[in-house]
Formats: C-alpha cells, sequence, structure tokens
C-alpha cells in the first residue's frame, strides 16, 4: 500500500508592502504645518466631494495634494513614486520583458485630518494598479483605536460556514496600527478602511493612487 501523500497549494495570494520613510523625522514637521495651514483653508470638509457619506469627523483635500511645488511635499513624492516602482518591478518583472524601464505616475493623492470620532468607511480605489497610506502623524490611534483594516478580497468565501470554514473567518481582517514615518502600499483592488479614532490630537495621513508603465 502505498502513502498518503497530501500537499497544500497556496493560490492567489495578496501582497501588501510595509516600508518607512527615511525622511520622516527631518520634513514631517513642515508637512504637518501645510497641512493644517490648508485644511483650515478648506471651503468644505471633503474637497473631493467623494464618498462624503462614507467619511466623519475627517478633514480631505482634493486629489492633487502631492502636485504642491513645497520642497517638502515633492521629496516625498518622489521617495513615493521610486517605492512604488521598487514595488512594481518586485512582483510583475516575471511577467515583463528583459531590461525594462519602470514609469510610476501618482495620478491622484491626499490628505485626511481625522479627528475625535471621524473614520472612513470601507472602499477600494479604481482607475489604478496600486495605492498606499503615508502615516504622517498617528494622533493617539493604536491597533485598537483608528487603525487601517484591510479585509479578505474573496468575496464569496464566507457563501456557507461551518467548522470546516473556520479558518477563513478567522482571516477575514488585517489591521495596522498607524505608526508616525510608516508607508503601507497595497493593490488597488484591496477593499479598506480607516476605523474609527478617538483621541484629543488629530489623526494625519497622505494617501495616493498610482499608475504603472514600462518602457
Amino acid at each position: 500500500m502505498s502513502e498518503l501523500v497530501i500537499t497544500p497549494t497556496k493560490l492567489w495570494s495578496t501582497l501588501l508592502f510595509e516600508a518607512n520613510f527615511p525622511d520622516h523625522e527631518a520634513i514631517a514637521p513642515e508637512i504637518i504645518q501645510l497641512i493644517k495651514q490648508l485644511s483650515d483653508n478648506q471651503q468644505c470638509d471633503v474637497e473631493s466631494l467623494v464618498a462624503q457619506k462614507a467619511k466623519k469627523n475627517l478633514k480631505e483635500s482634493n486629489f492633487h495634494f502631492l502636485e504642491n511645488d513645497d520642497q517638502y511635499i515633492q521629496c516625498l513624492k518622489y521617495f513615493l513614486t521610486e517605492l512604488i516602482s521598487t514595488v512594481a518591478y518586485e512582483v510583475n518583472h516575471l511577467y515583463w520583458p528583459e531590461d525594462v524601464q519602470v514609469h510610476c505616475d501618482i495620478i491622484e493623492s491626499w490628505y485626511h485630518l481625522t479627528s475625535n470620532g471621524g473614520f472612513h468607511d470601507i472602499h477600494s480605489h479604481p482607475n489604478c494598479s496600486w495605492c498606499g497610506i503615508y502615516f504622517v502623524d498617528e494622533g493617539e490611534s493604536n491597533i485598537e483605536n483608528g487603525q487601517n483594516r484591510f479585509y479578505d478580497p474573496r468575496h464569496n468565501a464566507d457563501h456557507y460556514q461551518d467548522a470546516g470554514t473556520a479558518y477563513i473567518g478567522a482571516n477575514g481582517v488585517w489591521d495596522i496600527a498607524p505608526r508616525a514615518g510608516q508607508i503601507i502600499i497595497f493593490p488597488s483592488y484591496l477593499k479598506h478602511s480607516a476605523m474609527a479614532y478617538f483621541g484629543q490630537l488629530n489623526r494625519m495621513v497622505i494617501a495616493f493612487n498610482a499608475q504603472i508603465d514600462i518602457e
């Protein structure tokens, strides 16, 4: 009698990348000051006018924040562009022609200034391949307060539940505690949310969407 051999195969994994902005301590105070100035002059809390009912107690800029000519913003934009290009190459180079040049275009970018009781409900980002969040100032957030939550992209995985599917429900969400200087890069199809934040200090992030071309 032959020995029973069972071999697991992992299919269709989702990659999410975490990095640190090396110049965070040097330029974050300047970026924070700029965001505060801009937010004080906003005509409405959600300048983008996008999904306003999904957002509460936060200020959101228009979608052109990283186009600001400020030298510190341009320094950040350059780093983010290089970071996304590196991530895109890491996951795609086996499917690209050899010796290609990667071009990353950050097509949308905005800040969120979240105050006490603020949140951004579950959503995903269309019209781009990669998205990112840069935590400028975590305020008083932690893994249980104002965390970013990512959701299992297998949309039909819970169509039936019993004891045999416990491993699916146990991995249904992934929470990240915001930490100043941290950057999260993730594929645009991955649904996510900013959970309710409570604190006297503002929670501040810069979010962005990118498209990738090769030459």
